[in-house]
């Protein structure tokens, strides 16, 4: 094996992948046999992101499943899941909206011990890839545009609701590496001119659909979270900002008083 390692890391490092012996002990391990090894490494020089060639991404602790065209989760969203678990730990129902592979709300089930788990997001690729994910959890995914994919049955009851939504300012989409410009969708990315036009709807709205004490989490960026702050005070929430420096990680945090 040392030389089909050697070998790998020598066709990732020369394709400018900055971490190549790591990525090669991860397409050894999750590769069947050689002709896996080599389609994978073809994908990955061919500019793929690694997940989507591994088909996987390690998140809070669980695999989460994720395929072609689907947004990759970030290391750093795990503080929102921090956050939501420290905020609310007798959760009984949480709703992961633009849930994209459903890592966050894959995760919230496993950290607060099996509440009852929603989903949903307007992408199907997304759709299909969370199913998969939130599947051990008996969680439920939903095709649609933000609560207009959410039964009705849930208004009012929200323990939790994290919204991973999309706030990269549209004039910034074309600035994000390759990997995530050209592998994920638009539609996970872009956030509008300002970056914060999926995150105000969401606020105008979460308190309609929160139980008393439910909290909305939402990771914006540093520079865009006062604006995102003012945004939750707008929709009626009592809103704070939470701050991760070593994950590079802004959560927004807004109560139903």
């Amino acid at each position: 094996m040392p030389p089909v390692f050697d070998s790998v890391v020598a066709v990732l490092r020369s394709a400018g992948c900055v971490f190549a012996e790591d990525e090669a002990e991860l397409i050894l391990s999750t590769a069947s046999n050689p002709d896996d090894i080599a389609t994978m490494v073809d994908r990955r020089v061919a500019g793929l992101p690694l997940e989507h060639v591994l088909g996987w991404a390690w998140f809070h602790g669980l695999r989460i499943a994720v395929e072609p065209g689907v947004f990759v989760p970030r290391r750093r969203t795990e503080f929102l899941v921090d956050q939501a678990v420290a905020h609310a730990r007798d959760a009984s129902l949480v709703v992961d909206l633009c849930c994209g592979s459903g890592a966050v709300g894959a995760a919230l089930a496993a950290s607060l011990g099996g509440p009852e788990l929603h989903a949903a997001d307007i992408d199907a690729a997304a759709v299909r890839c969370a199913r998969r994910n939130v599947a051990p959890f008996d969680g439920h995914v939903h095709e649609g545009d933000l609560f207009a994919a959410l039964p009705d049955s849930l208004c009012g009851r929200i323990d939790i609701l994290a919204a991973n939504v999309p706030y990269v300012p549209t004039d910034e989409v074309g600035l994000l590496p390759a990997e995530a410009r050209e592998h994920e969708p638009l539609v996970a990315l872009d956030g509008g001119s300002d970056g914060l036009d999926v995150l105000r709807r969401v606020a105008a709205e979460a308190p309609r659909w929160l139980a008393p004490g439910g909290c909305l989490l939402i990771e914006t960026s540093e520079r865009q979270a006062p604006r995102a702050v003012e945004a939750f005070t707008r929709g009626g929430l009592t809103g704070r900002l939470a701050v991760s420096d070593e994950l590079y990680a802004n959560v927004v945090i807004g109560t139903r008083a």
